[in-house]
Order: C-alpha cells, then sequence, then structure tokens
C-alpha cells in the first residue's frame, strides 16, 4: 500500500485540489513539482503510521472501540492538516502561482478527508487482524487446556494411582474404618477438583492449596515419611492470587518422577508463596536408572500462563535444587 498509494496520493492531491496549473509549467517541471508533492504525501503517510502505531499501543484496551478510533483519527488528522498547510504554504511560495485561497483549502481539506480515510481502512484492518489472532489464542489456549486436562488424567491419576488407592481403601476398611472414611473423603474431593475444574482456566491459590494438601494426604498413604510437603505463606493476603488448575499438582508429580527417595533420605518438597513467585523447590536426587521424559508437563505449564498472562515460568535446574517459580497473578 505505501508503495503504490504514496506516489498515487501525491499526484492525485494536488490534482483534485487544483493547487496548481499544468498548463503553466514545462513536462520537466511538472515532474519535479509531483516529487515535492509526493514527499508532503510521504511525510503525512509516515507521520500517521507513526501516530497510529503509538497510540494503539498506548491506549486501554478497555476503552470502548469508538473511543479508540476517534482518537486515532483525530491525531491523525490534525497532523495532516499541519502538513497539508505546510506544503501548500511552501509551494506558494516556490512557485510562480496567483496565491489562492480556495486552491489552499482545497488542498489541506483533501489531506485531511484522505487521511481520515486512509486511518480508518488501516483500523479495519488491525481489527481484522486482531480478531484472527485472537481466535488463534483462544483455539491454542483450548489446545492447551485439553492437553492438560489429558496430562492430569493419564499421567498424574492415572490408573495405576486409582488401582492403589482403591485397594489402600479397601484395607483400610477392614482395619481402620475412620481413617478409610477420611481417605476416601480425600479421594472424592481429589476428583471433585479434577471435574470441577477440567474447563476452568483459573482458580484462586486457596482453592488449590486446599486440593494439594488432599492430594499429599492420598501420597502419603502410598509413599509415608518418604515424601515430605511443606507449604510457606506470606504475610500478606493470598485472597486474591489466581492459578490455573492443577499447577501445583504437576510440579509435585515431576519431583516425585524423577527423584528417588527412601525413609532414610525423603524427598522434601517446598511450596513458598511470595510477592511475586509461588516457588516450587525440591532436592535433586536423580534416580539410578535415568526416566526419559516428554517434558507435557512443564511444557503445558509455561504455554498456559504465556496464553493467559503474556508470563513466563521460571524453571531453574540448579546442581542442588530443581526450581520452578510460577508468577504470582492477582
Amino acid at each position: 500500500m505505501r508503495i503504490i498509494c504514496i506516489p498515487l496520493l501525491g499526484v492525485f492531491l494536488p490534482l483534485v485540489s487544483g493547487i496548481f496549473t499544468y498548463r503553466l509549467y514545462s513536462i520537466s517541471s511538472i515532474v519535479l513539482i509531483n516529487f515535492y508533492f509526493i514527499g508532503t504525501s510521504y511525510l503525512i503517510w509516515t507521520g500517521c503510521n507513526w501516530i497510529h502505531s503509538t497510540l494503539r499501543s498506548g491506549l486501554s484496551p478497555f476503552q470502548s472501540l469508538l473511543k479508540r478510533i476517534l482518537t486515532v483519527c483525530i491525531a491523525t488528522a490534525l497532523y495532516g492538516f499541519c502538513i497539508g498547510c505546510l506544503s501548500a504554504l511552501g509551494w506558494n511560495q516556490l512557485s510562480s502561482e496567483i496565491f489562492n485561497w480556495n486552491s489552499v483549502l482545497s488542498f489541506i481539506l483533501a489531506c485531511t478527508v484522505t487521511v481520515i480515510v486512509f486511518t480508518l481502512l488501516y483500523e479495519i484492518l488491525f481489527l481484522g487482524k486482531e480478531r484472527e489472532q485472537d481466535n488463534q489464542k483462544v483455539d491454542q489456549l483450548s489446545k492447551e487446556k485439553s492437553q492438560a486436562t489429558l496430562y492430569a488424567l493419564q499421567n498424574e491419576m492415572d490408573p495405576h494411582f486409582l488401582f492403589n488407592a482403591l485397594n489402600t481403601l479397601n484395607h483400610l476398611i477392614l482395619t481402620e474404618p475412620d481413617t478409610a472414611h477420611s481417605f476416601n473423603n480425600k479421594l472424592a474431593q481429589v476428583y471433585k477438583y479434577f471435574l470441577s475444574n477440567k474447563n476452568t482456566e483459573l482458580i484462586s491459590l486457596a482453592n488449590e492449596l486446599n486440593f494439594i494438601e488432599d492430594y499429599y494426604y492420598l501420597l502419603q498413604l502410598r509413599y509415608g515419611s518418604k515424601l515430605q510437603l511443606e507449604i510457606k505463606l506470606n504475610n500478606s493476603s493470598n485472597e486474591n492470587i489466581t492459578i490455573p488448575p492443577c499447577s501445583l499438582q504437576i510440579l509435585l508429580e515431576n519431583a516425585i518422577k524423577h527423584n528417588s527417595f527412601s525413609d532414610d533420605d525423603p524427598l522434601l518438597i517446598l511450596v513458598t508463596v511470595g510477592d511475586r513467585h509461588i516457588k516450587v523447590v525440591n532436592k535433586k536426587k536423580p534416580k539410578p536408572h535415568l526416566i526419559e521424559s516428554t517434558h507435557i508437563g512443564l511444557n503445558n505449564l509455561r504455554s498456559r500462563y504465556k496464553l493467559l498472562f503474556n508470563r513466563d515460568i521460571i524453571i531453574s535446574p540448579g546442581k542442588e535444587n530443581f526450581t520452578v517459580n510460577l508468577p504470582v497473578i492477582r
């Protein structure tokens, strides 16, 4: 559009406004004059493009569409008006034309109207592109959510986990009925959390921590004192912090999957909620036989934070500790 429209407008605007008379000049002079007005067209186009880009990035996305379009149109129209004035007055100083207010005003008006028309055209193109990007983002987020659900159901909450949980429950019913009742409630709460939030993008941190406590209760009956979980909250309010569902569970399972632990050398997983990050840390104790990892859980978690908040999670595989920092989103 730039390559085609700038020269065309440079020829079209003075022709329509009648700001110069062709018959008074030679062909070579007409060519030079056209270059002068093409320069004017270039200044208007480039300046308006800069104003358009700057205002669009600076305006709040929560403003109404009409206000945003009006703001951009008014700003570019004023710029086009000023450049048109300067160009017309400069032309009357350089040319042998008789000064005529009608032709000058016509040229300025033509510049202003053209700027408004092209600004609206740009807005239509940008809005169309933004809608396309939003649709792609929604589709990608839907895909990531589906992968997260699939990962949770197939990997963390796999049939082996359910099989072990039911066997444990069966044993507890015969030997410790009170514990069996508590175990059954925790197991129900864990599955309820998955089913309730399978189509939810965000959950409160408090709900996620309650889920983790229920989930850790089940893990303890499986691993006993081999596995330890410690949660530290900061002194400020955590009520308005949100988090994608199962984020902490993915990190817990990741630590369990890749590290060895025993009664003598338990695995401690520390969850710390700070002002800027939710930090999940565990000691690195690689298993003797390395497990081939697809990194589906961490990659999925990174993608969901990027899509939902345009923020990155920070993964720090140090020499002694493996640390994941989730941004605090309020």
